[in-house]
């Protein structure tokens, strides 16, 4: 059992639980299965069956692929088929064990099979760590773009085991690095020089006190989608050969420049955002290729696109939506930005051979 590791709660009412990080707090699993009372529990792992520690209760393992192009509906339907045949019950309980597509997917599971039923995550991955495994948000994507098809389901607890980290290879690191800059912008404050430990902490704080206040996107919860909207289109642009933290790293600093650009911050704090995204390593510009009008197309497809392009942008008061802005503004910072020197490009086209 682990020695010491943090809690941090999200306080939700009766949908409240804790986020548990540490090394080795994956060893906390048959405390909290039981906590449940589930008499039985579906594993679902995209990584080695010891990753997983014995939940203490009778236990089927699936395993699962991490990856977008595995993260759709067709990866849920045989999800809930293999619940299903297992014989779970809304008692019951699953777990998930990967990266931040697995628990994504496996979190719109657990939301969908018998209209919802408990579910426990260990992300082994950072991104999934610091972001993906908190808040309750679960989707997988379409042809059309990324998380399109979601549910609000909040797992009953988080186990960020810091020994999961231990395998990860550069890239993936960075891909984690990612959602950790952004939250630079959106109240997290400076989080470079700190360990690992504390970076994660400090992420998952900031993401438990912003759904705390607004569990469903209402508000303030669209803080957290900093850099997202052209993320994701880069993302989806490339095929996915640019990975999510990658993306989110350019768009924030694409947010900083749009936002110096509709003068509402001034050029030191645009350049402000490009510093931080680089100081970890980042991709800073947008990989070759990628025209405006292509991304301005996808971005129009983003979940907060109510009217218009809308986006996540710092400014006097602070991070906040903004609606309708100009269609020739954001082409003009796109083509700004389409220039990538080697050093800005280099993790977008690396080997993700044995990206966890």
């Amino acid at each position: 059992m682990p020695q010491e590791y943090r809690r941090i709660e999200v306080p939700l009412g009766a949908r409240s639980y804790s986020v548990r990080i540490g090394p080795g707090v994956r060893h906390t699993l048959p405390e909290v299965v039981a906590g449940l009372g589930a008499a039985r529990v579906v594993i679902v792992s995209a990584r080695p069956r010891d990753w997983v520690p014995d939940p203490g209760v009778p236990a089927l393992t699936l395993e699962a692929k991490d990856g977008e192009d595995d993260k759709t509906l067709s990866t849920v339907e045989e999800l809930c088929r293999r619940f299903a045949e297992f014989g779970l019950t809304r008692t019951d309980a699953v777990v998930s064990c990967g990266g931040g597509t697995t628990t994504d997917s496996v979190g719109l599971a657990a939301a969908l099979y018998h209209r919802g039923v408990p579910v426990i995550h260990l992300p082994t991955s950072l991104l999934a760590q610091v972001d993906a495994s908190v808040g309750g948000k679960t989707a997988v994507n379409l042809p059309q773009g990324k998380n399109l098809v979601g549910a609000y389901w909040q797992p009953k607890a988080v186990l960020c085991d810091t020994d999961y980290l231990e395998t990860l290879p550069p890239r993936e690191w960075l891909n984690g690095y990612g959602e950790i800059a952004r939250c630079h912008f959106i109240g997290a404050g400076d989080l470079r020089g700190l360990s690992t430990h504390e970076q994660i902490a400090a992420s998952v704080a900031l993401k438990a006190s912003v759904v705390a206040a607004d569990e469903r996107d209402a508000g303030m919860r669209h803080i957290l989608n900093y850099g997202h909207t052209l993320g994701h289109a880069v993302e989806r642009a490339t095929g996915y050969a640019v990975r999510h933290g990658e993306g989110v790293a350019i768009g924030t600093v694409f947010a900083g420049r749009l936002a110096g650009a509709l003068g509402r911050i001034d050029a030191a704090r645009a350049a402000e955002h490009h510093a931080v995204v680089a100081s970890y390593s980042l991709p800073t510009a947008l990989p070759p290729g990628l025209a405006p009008d292509v991304l301005i197309a996808l971005m129009r497809l983003d979940k907060k696109a109510t009217t218009g392009l809308s986006f996540v942008l710092d400014g006097p008061r602070g991070p906040e939506l903004v609606h309708d802005v100009p269609e020739h503004e954001v082409a003009g910072v796109l083509a700004a930005m389409g220039a990538a020197a080697p050093r800005d490009h280099r993790t977008s086209t690396a080997d993700t051979k044995g990206a966890s």
